[in-house]
């Protein structure tokens, strides 16, 4: 049993306010999710030729400032740096893989604090041109304290809640879960047939970092999109391919999508007011009451929308 949330603001002058309107949405879904969370925000696009990546490190000394000195040197390239909590946003101006492949080759141990003896590799939890992920362990609103959220500004964010059930709390294991450029996913409910999925992705080359059946999920996705397929077109294969009972929100650069297993067991409500889309993925009222009261302004819908049929609650 997880929580998951988004917002889409259109309006400029609400955009500067993004964080703190979706902090009370995402602090509601605690009962659902205490034990670690985690947001995507889009915001501050860079440059068609630069790609952002958000990167994390168990060490919270992590030297992330000679790491972009050394990653600069390397691939002879500009490197910008903005370390936020145990995170670290990176710019920079040369290929995606080359970077991701010095990443995985660079010996760790020099950027670590040497009494910590802590070797684990960087996380590359996201990559894009907008999207910016954070997530870690604790209480939802713990984890938005740590990465100063609140002062968040941009056009939309999705966010979790995660109440672990078939894999350990971890941080890597916390969603979302990034699915290719300016893509993430975040997931409430559980696939059944994940273990074969996994199997035959690894067939294809794809690598898991956790046994979270959300990374299996969201790697079905990537598969789908280099495959050639269209966002679409892998939302509704995954309907088709993924068993389970489930609710996915998928992030884009552009907005976000909502999909729900062919059940639809798990709540999930939509409402778009005049300025923006909130969908909470339960307590739909008193969230959007929230939101709307902060925001001051006017819904064309005063009740949300549930997706799937009546409103059959959530487990």
């Amino acid at each position: 049993m997880c929580g998951i949330v988004g917002l889409y603001l259109k309006k400029s002058e609400l955009q500067i306010q993004l964080g703190k309107l979706f902090k009370p949405m995402l602090v509601e879904m605690s009962s659902r999710g205490p034990d670690s969370a985690g947001v995507a925000i889009y915001r501050n696009q860079v440059k068609a030729e630069q790609t952002k990546f958000s990167l994390a490190h168990i060490d919270p000394d992590f030297s992330w400032k000679k790491l972009g000195t050394d990653l600069a040197a390397s691939l002879q390239c500009d490197v910008s740096i903005k370390v936020i909590g145990t995170h670290c946003i990176l710019v920079t101006d040369t290929q995606e893989d080359l970077v991701v492949k010095w990443l995985n080759e660079i010996k760790i141990e020099q950027y670590t604090s040497y009494n910590k003896n802590i070797t684990s590799k960087i996380r590359i939890v996201g990559s894009g041109q907008s999207i910016e992920i954070f997530k870690e362990t604790g209480s939802p609103e713990k984890v938005y304290e740590q990465f100063n959220l609140s002062q968040s500004s941009g056009t939309h964010m999705i966010g979790h809640t995660r109440m672990a059930t078939e894999s350990a709390v971890t941080t890597a294991g916390s969603h979302p879960f990034a699915t290719g450029a300016d893509l993430c996913l975040v997931h409430n409910g559980s696939l059944s047939n994940h273990n074969i999925i996994r199997r035959n992705l690894e067939r294809e080359g794809i690598r898991f970092q956790t046994e979270n059946d959300t990374e299996v999920a969201g790697a079905y996705l990537t598969w789908k999109l280099r495959s050639g397929s269209t966002l679409r077109q892998a939302l509704e294969d995954g309907i088709r391919e993924l068993d389970g009972f489930y609710t996915f929100c998928i992030g884009t650069k552009d907005g976000f999508a909502v999909v729900r297993d062919p059940i639809a067991c798990k709540h999930a409500c939509l409402q778009k007011p005049i300025n923006g889309l909130q969908w909470p993925q339960n307590f739909g009222l008193l969230l959007i009451y929230l939101v709307q009261k902060m925001l001051k302004y006017g819904s064309r819908n005063p009740l949300p929308s549930t997706y799937g049929g009546k409103n059959n609650g959530s487990s």
